[in-house]
């Protein structure tokens, strides 16, 4: 208790000098990529599910499978959110990849569990974002049902850029019953199912999209607009 009251203070220190407006525009965007195999996990996945509460944070927990074949199978586990990290590891210069780890802003990487480091880096993001405030993402209701999102860049873009669709749920409790974790019941918070392109944008128009269906009961949607080849995130948004 005493360590969850320190981490929620800290995180209440990080975020309070933004307003709620910035902070839903310009969410420093955190990627878990964390397993249910995985026993030094857990206390990134906490770590992560405090950040959940907060508007200047977009956590996302992307679960991995290869762990799965020491004894138990991630049952939110995606081969494609293993390659997502071993592209992040290529675009770092790094020959493996490990969990539980932090990327911040799709530049930096702090081990999941290392909860001062993982602060400090958020804090440097809000305070330089990486984009320099170049993008802006909305994510509106629509009359009838769906979304509409759009993205600018009112001082331009240098290249091509990649807007991608995130949906998530927004929590569930699982039990181990296999592997490092046995016997444990594990809650987990901003579940990535599925990570989706929806075009590369080159900044001199709105860039505008429509999602039709609601959102299922329990479940969110994030919208990133990242540097191409697995580079640094420029903007994102959060609906709802």
């Amino acid at each position: 208790m005493r360590q969850h009251s320190a981490l929620a203070f800290a995180l209440c220190a990080l975020i309070g000098s933004a307003g709620p407006l910035w902070a839903q525009q310009n969410p420093v965007v955190v990627e878990l990529y964390t397993s249910q195999g995985c026993a030094a996990c857990p206390p990134a996945d906490e770590l992560l599910n405090q950040m959940a509460d907060h508007d200047a944070i977009l956590p996302l927990a992307l679960h991995v499978d290869y762990w799965d074949y020491i004894g138990w199978a991630d049952t939110f586990g995606k081969t494609a959110f293993s390659e997502r990290q071993k592209a992040y590891a290529r675009e770092m210069g790094r020959k493996s990849v490990y969990t539980p780890q932090m990327v911040i802003g799709g530049v930096d990487d702090v081990q999941g569990n290392a909860t001062m480091q993982v602060m400090a880096q958020i804090a440097e993001h809000r305070m330089n974002p990486v984009g320099g405030g170049r993008v802006s993402v909305q994510i509106t209701a629509r009359d009838g049902g769906g979304v509409t999102i759009t993205a600018q860049s009112p001082l331009g873009l240098d290249h091509a850029v990649d807007v991608q669709l995130v949906r998530f749920l927004n929590e569930a409790t699982v039990e181990i019953l296999a592997g490092e974790n046995e016997g444990r019941f594990l809650t987990y918070r901003n579940i990535v199912t599925d990570w989706n392109m929806l075009g590369a944008w080159d900044g001199l128009e709105p860039f505008n999209h429509t999602v039709t269906e609601n959102l299922p009961q329990g479940s969110g949607m994030a919208v990133l607009v990242q540097e191409q080849g697995q580079g640094p995130v420029l903007g994102a948004a959060r609906y709802p």
